[in-house]
């Protein structure tokens, strides 16, 4: 029996980092003529913590949940370096949705999901686009056209717009006017623009439902890598003081960032037996590029185990290999304790009572006169 739970990390094969990457195309202006191109990096640690989550819905507030700022936070940073103005930021966010293939989807998914996978339907494209548009710091809603089982966002800019082609739509919420932004229909340059709504929604738009994001995601484990510029590669390695030990004991991992950056915060994630990689915690790099994480292992079972780094503006992100340990439970150390003494109690008595048996002579044969 132990022996099987000393082979076990050996059945399981070990994953490799990967990362998933898009580029898309900009404008300075809707009606510009300067071109960008924005590369973006997704770690598939990443992407496996979003997969991994939740993707149901239960009432309208639901929605918002999958709208995720900080995880895009780089894409909104990306934007204001060539935008100044919130009506050409949003547009822009549009501009990149637009560009996203159109395919039903279902469940739901987060953006991260969307962007790697590279195709998504009305509320995937409005959760990335009001993703970016929060993360830059304007208000943004999610509307949903129920009658009409469709999604597209409200944005709340600090001027009327002034690049829409026709009559500019709004909805009132709470005294603030969101402007309508479609985010589907393709064709990112000549696409839809803020203030404008396609003419099937017009008349839908008195009964929209305005969803805030209150309930949208204040923090994620990690973040996409943005940048104008070809991503530099980086590499993160990881590896752990014990492959097998008791639960409840402690563990040391430890690894290295290159290049050697200081201060970059490198996220652990575990994933025990079948269930979802969970966040275990982050730590530091020092001088090095080096860190060190201690883990107290309370949850019995085999264990993977991986560290990632975000990336920034010039470095790509970065997972290690995924590694094994195998944590014992307290509870069958305790059993093959008892079972050992057992056995050893056993043996014991077994040749104790071995040597207590009197010895029997053999009879010998009568002697035959000569």
């Amino acid at each position: 029996m132990l022996a099987v739970l000393l082979m076990l990390p050996y059945l399981v094969p070990v994953g490799l980092s990967q990362s998933y990457s898009q580029s898309y195309q900009l404008l300075d202006h809707p009606d510009g003529s300067t071109h960008y191109r924005l590369n973006i990096a997704i770690p598939e640690s990443l992407y496996a913590y979003y997969a991994d989550k939740s993707h149901s819905l239960y009432t309208d507030s639901d929605f918002a949940k999958f709208v995720t700022p900080y995880a895009l936070k780089p894409i909104a940073d990306s934007l204001w370096q060539i935008y100044s103005d919130d009506e050409d930021f949003a547009n822009g966010a549009l501009m990149m949705v637009h560009q996203i293939p159109y395919s039903e989807t279902t469940p739901p998914e987060y953006p991260v999901e969307t962007l790697v996978e590279n195709r998504g339907d009305c509320d995937l494209f409005s959760y990335i686009a009001a993703s970016i548009i929060e993360a830059g710091g304007i208000d943004v809603v999610l509307l949903l056209y129920r009658n009409e089982a469709h999604m597209n966002i409200g944005v709340a800019l600090s001027h009327e717009p002034q690049d829409a082609r026709g009559q500019v739509y709004y909805v009132l919420n709470n005294n603030v006017r969101y402007y309508v932004a479609e985010c589907t229909g393709g064709q990112w340059e000549t696409g839809w623009r803020v203030g404008e709504n396609p003419p099937e929604l017009i008349q839908a738009l008195n009964n929209v439902e305005v969803i805030t994001l209150q309930n949208s995601e204040q923090w994620a484990p990690g973040q996409v890598s943005a940048s104008y510029e070809t991503l530099a590669s980086s590499t993160i390695s990881l590896a752990t003081s014990a492959t097998f030990l008791i639960q409840g004991s402690v563990i040391t991992l430890s690894g290295q960032l290159l290049p050697s950056l200081q201060n970059r915060t490198v996220t652990i994630y575990v994933k025990i037996d079948t269930s979802p990689w969970i966040v275990l915690g982050t730590t530091q790099t020092d001088s090095s590029g080096r860190f060190t994480y201690a883990w107290s292992a309370e949850s019995a079972g085999t264990c993977y185990v991986r560290a990632s780094w975000s990336g920034d503006n010039t470095y790509s992100n970065a997972d290690s290999p995924i590694q094994t340990v195998t944590v014992l439970s307290m509870f069958l150390v305790l059993l093959l304790a008892v079972l050992l003494v057992l056995v050893a109690v056993g043996a014991v008595v077994f040749v104790m009572s071995r040597h207590a048996q009197p010895s029997i002579e053999e009879p010998q044969p009568p002697e035959i006169p000569s």
